[in-house]
């Protein structure tokens, strides 16, 4: 679903790769702002001058800064273009949030609109724990300070004049990393945050963004440095065309090789499947999957009871990289899908990933470089990935292909046949929200059925990721 966030996301890094590849980013990128809001346009903040101040915290995180480093407002964007060329660096942090943009949503709360019809049943009043609600001219009043927020009035209301208005960016979060400060603007708790995006996605007011490394890759294809792509599962569906003509278009876009990430998925899922049958030999009672980072942040940080259940088997990605680093040893691995927490998860593994490329950051570059992917042959692939591998990106996916590859075993040795009298009883988590962070504790206590757990941060798999094409 397009919208005006993910509009001028998109906008903002094609016309960025544009200048930096015509070789006049240095005396572009200041000019971008006010390009985008002319005095005489009309603005979508209090006047054009914040919405070039915000467009320009937007083009800062597009080159790796951070809106809470900044130190001096009048420097200008040609400075943190060359100290982003200069450090080369991947940022600590892959979120900031811009406090100029962040409009300081008021607190969320029961509010009655104008549908209220002072009808004579009166359900919010009659059921309403605190009696917090009485009337006035003929309408609902709810007294905020005596209101607990249960919802039993916009329940009940039969006008469904009763609203609940939300904070989205806390409301998003599934572990409260993100809250307002003293002055009214939001701030992430990067002790608490598990990368998940769900903050990025949901802020109507683009406030929270991705410290991008985009300008850095690009300066690499440019410069003529080896760099191979790692593409994750998930990019089918994202690009018209096929994966095959995907690949070749990226290939146009000067990256050097193309590996699929479902060919590390299914090292993944030969190691899971062995692993799961060697703790249910040893007797253990549960194992979870672990290539979704955003998850297993969760789990270290707000569910510790599950952490010791959490598979040892690295990631689809980190497989891939291995395979990539075997082949071009001389190459920068980079790292493409929709997925925040791997930025957190390449930091890490250091030396295992150079960079992370969003599928918005890819399409944004070829569509800077005018290559269209519907028009180009079908990449060569020496050996495509399985589809049980392939289909890792969605929800029960990775459970599919374990059990799979547990059936396919013939089960010679002891401790496999040992492993196959436990019933592989699977279960899924679709989707972090504030339950399922508590769900999570509950199946490392014990408190719930299931011998093997699949979780997934993003609703439907990582095809919903914040940084898909399709969101």
């Amino acid at each position: 679903m397009i919208n005006g966030v993910i509009r001028m996301r998109r906008e903002l890094m094609i016309r960025l790769l544009r200048s930096y590849l015509a070789g006049t980013i240095d005396d572009d990128i200041d000019k971008i702002p006010c390009q985008l809001r002319p005095r005489d346009m009309a603005s979508t903040r209090c006047c054009p001058y914040k919405d070039r101040a915000i467009i320009k915290y937007r083009l800062m995180a597009l080159l790796g800064a951070a809106w809470e480093d900044e130190q001096d407002e009048s420097r200008p964007l040609r400075d943190y273009l060359r100290d982003a060329l200069a450090a080369h660096a991947r940022p600590a942090r892959p979120l900031t949030v811009c406090g100029t943009g962040c409009s300081g949503c008021e607190d969320g709360k029961y509010q009655v609109t104008d549908a209220c019809r002072a009808c004579f049943a009166r359900p919010c009043t009659y059921n309403c724990p605190t009696q917090a609600i009485s009337f006035r001219s003929q309408r609902a009043h709810i007294d905020q300070d005596a209101c607990k927020n249960c919802g039993k009035c916009m329940e009940l209301c039969p006008f469904h004049a009763i609203t609940r208005a939300v904070v989205p960016c806390e409301e998003a979060c599934p572990v409260g990393a993100i809250r307002k400060n003293a002055a009214g603007v939001a701030e992430i708790d990067f002790t608490a945050c598990i990368f998940c995006g769900k903050c990025f996605a949901a802020c109507p007011f683009a406030a929270i963004l991705e410290r991008s490394e985009l300008l850095n890759i690009v300066d690499d294809l440019q410069r003529g440095r080896k760099l191979v792509a790692l593409v994750a599962p998930s990019a089918a569906g994202q690009f018209p065309g096929s994966i095959g003509q995907l690949f070749a278009a990226m290939a146009a876009a000067d990256f050097s090789d193309v590996i699929e990430v479902a060919i590390g998925a299914e090292m993944t899922t030969a190691h899971e499947a062995a692993e799961y049958r060697e703790r249910m030999a040893a007797g253990a009672r549960l194992l979870t999957t672990s290539c979704c980072p955003a998850y297993v942040e969760a789990a270290k940080k707000h569910a510790h009871a599950i952490v010791p259940f959490i598979s040892n088997t690295p990631s689809p990605m980190l497989y891939a990289a291995q395979i990539a680093r075997e082949k071009h040893p001389d190459a920068a691995i980079v790292f493409i899908g929709p997925c925040i927490a791997k930025r957190h998860e390449a930091t890490l593994h250091p030396g295992v990933i150079d960079w992370i490329m969003s599928f918005e950051e890819l399409g944004a570059l070829l569509a800077a470089k005018g290559i269209d992917v519907m028009s180009q042959p079908e990449w060569p692939m020496p050996r495509p990935a399985a589809a049980s591998a392939r289909h890792f990106a969605r929800s029960c996916g990775v459970t599919e292909a374990v059990l799979k590859e547990l059936a396919a075993n013939t089960h010679d040795h002891d401790v496999e046949a040992k492993a196959e009298a436990v019933a592989v009883q699977g279960r899924v988590i679709d989707g972090i929200t504030t339950k399922s962070v508590k769900q999570l504790q509950l199946y490392g206590l014990g408190k719930l059925p299931g011998n093997f757990l699949e979780v997934m941060a993003c609703p439907g798999g990582c095809n919903n990721g914040p940084c898909s094409l399709s969101c």
